[in-house]
């Protein structure tokens, strides 16, 4: 009969600790290579940034490190000058309230158009544009009209009353001022 045991099993070897410890060695190597480059291109980001320059941020963009660097200036941005011929003006009425031969309580709205191209404007300025609608029985009208940041206008709709039903009403810039320029 044969023999029904198993058979036999290599002797237990324990996995070699020094493999084990490269590993660790080996992660803990790349974790500081990954530490040192960030916090090495971050103190460059921010002697870049403060206006100096290092000795390594030189070497990398080509530069002598024994010679001045001298950058280009930026260039000042110029704008049109916007002036009271630099817009058309129409009127448009919202609201319309007659009362027979005695005249109209009439709403109207400023409707401008800016005759060149918007992005000549300065951005950071607020033009502060003045008209006149003619054409209140009490006399001629001054309202202002705010233009900032190119396209946002911002005005108080005007309420005027007229002498009779057939009365024109007109309008007319009269001023344009800059502010924050």
């Amino acid at each position: 009969m044969a023999d029904a045991s198993p058979p036999p099993m290599p002797p237990y070897s324990p996995t070699s600790p020094v493999k084990t410890s490269r590993a660790n060695l080996v992660i803990a190597a790349s974790a500081a290579a990954v530490i040192a480059a960030v916090v090495g291109t971050g103190i460059v980001v921010v002697h870049s940034s403060n206006g100096s320059k290092s000795a390594a941020a030189t070497t990398l963009t080509g530069g002598d490190t024994g010679a001045a660097a001298t950058e280009a200036p930026t260039p000042t941005p110029s704008y049109d000058e916007v002036t009271a011929d630099s817009f058309t003006i129409e009127l448009k009425t919202t609201k319309r309230q007659c009362f027979g031969t005695a005249g109209c309580n009439v709403t109207v709205e400023p409707r401008l158009t800016y005759l060149g191209d918007s992005e000549a404007i300065d951005p950071d300025a607020v033009y502060e544009i003045s008209y006149e609608i003619h054409g209140d029985e009490s006399g001629q009208v001054i309202e202002t009209a705010e233009l900032s940041d190119r396209t946002s206008l911002n005005y108080t709709p005007s309420m005027i009353s007229t002498a009779s039903p057939g009365t024109k009403v007109s309008v007319e810039i009269t001023d344009v001022t800059a502010q924050g320029e």
